[in-house]
């Protein structure tokens, strides 16, 4: 099993108790899962950090929907970095374990083709194995050395890559021969191709990329470093949902002696001498800082929150220009029976998969036709619901809102389609069994989350919006502005959202350097 990273920093005590004078204040846009760690990590170095988010709870798009007895969340479900996290309890001289327990699954998920053949994707090897070839044996050999490859590319991509900036040019120049090596210029999906014959076994290998916002025909083959990283380190689910975690990080910052504001929304960020020093809430209070961090979307930080006339590289005309990734409508709900034989992840595969992302990405195209991811936390947390009840979520990839679809009108139609098929196909009965409801639609991402064009995970990680070609980590425009979350480097998903963070301990200048 590859070795976890260590943490980069670790302070003892609270925040700045070693510099003596003021410590540097660094204000914190949004208390996603990026802005939580962010903070975490400033405050074990020496800063005074201030957390603001506009809503009344942490966790961003990990944001927790309680109602009716069930717990709902919003977001992310998968943890398949856990020291990602661990190192930020051991930053703070405390144990993960003793605020969160994470469970580990087997099997991670189960796939459902539209032939009604199934995968079930776990870390035991001799199970997969077994798997492949009962759906296609001439492939068996190529699923060997397919996950030689993947794990080839996470040791580049993710161990040595994933955590160092790329502020410069010359930085992504350095890495060409390896990106080369790798070939990073052909797609997931030609990736996994050159192992597998059946299209089946190529969909079920390679559609990681649509849980980070990415088409698997155009994404980097670099994504493909997923399959190795859920089966080095597992697929976790966190007991009480991922929702816990967003609380054990608010705790810490907490106990960091540091602030985290809800309910109060960022209008601008301030600039003087083309250095960020502070932010401008809705409400007209400014609140002076040292340095920013924005885990807001990075488009929306650049366009909404940065005065135009201090952007030279993200101008309004340039990121109208870029390409922005798929959104999402998602079915919350719970039903007054259990369905056992569900498992805990569920990939409901439709009757087409090219084209269906054709539509979605690229014409942004609201088919009639749609592929699910079905959770299902119960099936291992049975108090996110009450007794004798299921707790779900369906999640429907659709376009952004650039589709021009009327999502107040056409939701409740859209969601009785998925229900149908539901029931149709592993929920019998659910009709008569939803007790609970609510919908999240791109309306969400754009109105409520503040997401431009509604795109679930910010700007669509092709190529040439990745590494260096992505809103960096330290502002090219501002000095003193940092970015962390989905939109900069290295992208989206939990590893890479937390990953952001920790680019920080090598872009933001110590504390004392700012005494």
């Amino acid at each position: 099993m590859t070795r976890a990273p260590t943490p980069l920093r670790r302070a003892d005590g609270p925040a700045g108790g070693a510099l003596g004078g003021t410590p540097p204040h660094a204000v914190v846009i949004g208390a996603g899962f990026g802005g939580l760690a962010a903070a975490i990590r400033l405050g074990a170095r020496g800063y005074r950090v201030t957390v603001v988010d506009r809503m009344d709870a942490p966790g961003g798009r990990a944001y927790v929907f309680r109602q009716d007895g069930f717990v709902f969340d919003a977001g992310p479900t998968i943890v398949t970095a856990p020291f990602l996290f661990e190192e930020l309890w051991e930053m703070c001289g405390k144990r993960m374990s003793d605020d969160v327990e994470l469970k580990a699954l087997s099997p991670f998920y189960k796939i459902r083709f539209p032939d009604g053949e199934w995968l079930t994707c776990s870390a035991d090897a001799d199970a997969m194995r077994a798997q492949i070839a009962s759906i296609s044996p001439q492939d068996v050999k190529g699923y060997d050395r397919f996950l030689k490859e993947s794990r080839e590319i996470f040791e580049i991509g993710f161990m040595k890559l994933g955590h160092i900036p790329f502020n410069t040019l010359m930085d992504m120049a350095k890495l060409l021969p390896n990106l080369m090596r790798l070939r990073a210029d052909r797609s997931v999906h030609a990736h996994v191709s050159k192992h597998f014959k059946d299209e089946r076994l190529r969909i079920g290998m390679g559609f990681h990329p649509l849980f980070l916002g990415g088409n698997p025909f155009t994404v980097t083959s670099i994504y493909s470093l997923v399959a190795y990283l859920e089966r080095a380190f597992g697929v976790h689910f966190a007991m009480g949902g991922t929702g816990q975690l967003a609380k054990g990080m608010a705790g810490l910052i907490e106990g960091q002696g540091n602030t985290i504001r809800y309910k109060a929304e960022v209008d601008q960020i301030l600039v003087k001498d083309r250095k960020a020093c502070g932010v401008r809430l809705s409400s007209g209070e400014t609140i002076d800082a040292d340095i920013v961090v924005s885990n807001a979307d990075s488009a929306w930080t650049y366009k909404m929150m940065v005065p135009a006339k201090e952007r030279r590289r993200w101008t309004d005309a340039k990121l109208d220009k870029a390409k922005y990734s798929m959104s999402l409508f998602v079915w919350y709900f719970g039903t007054n029976r259990r369905y056992e034989d569900v498992p805990h992840h569920t990939i409901l595969l439709g009757p087409r998969y090219k084209g269906l992302l054709d539509d979605i990405f690229h014409k942004h195209h609201l088919s009639d036709d749609f592929s699910l991811y079905l959770h299902r936390p119960t099936a291992t947390d049975p108090s996110m619901a009450p007794d004798g009840c299921d707790a779900f979520y369906a999640l429907s990839p659709v376009p952004h809102m650039d589709s021009g679809d009327d999502w107040e009108t056409i939701a409740e139609g859209y969601r009785q389609k998925i229900e149908a098929f539901l029931e149709k196909t592993v929920l019998p009965g659910l009709g008569q069994s939803v007790v609970s409801s609510r919908m999240v639609t791109p309306m969400h991402f754009r109105h409520h989350l503040l997401s431009v064009k509604g795109a679930a995970f910010g700007l669509e990680p092709v190529l040439t919006q990745s590494a260096w070609f992505r809103p960096h980590n330290k502002s090219e425009d501002v000095q003193r502005l940092y970015l962390v979350g989905a939109g900069t480097h290295p992208g989206a998903g939990l590893p890479g959202v937390l990953s952001s963070a920790r680019v920080l301990d090598t872009v933001v200048p110590d504390a004392a350097a700012l005494v």
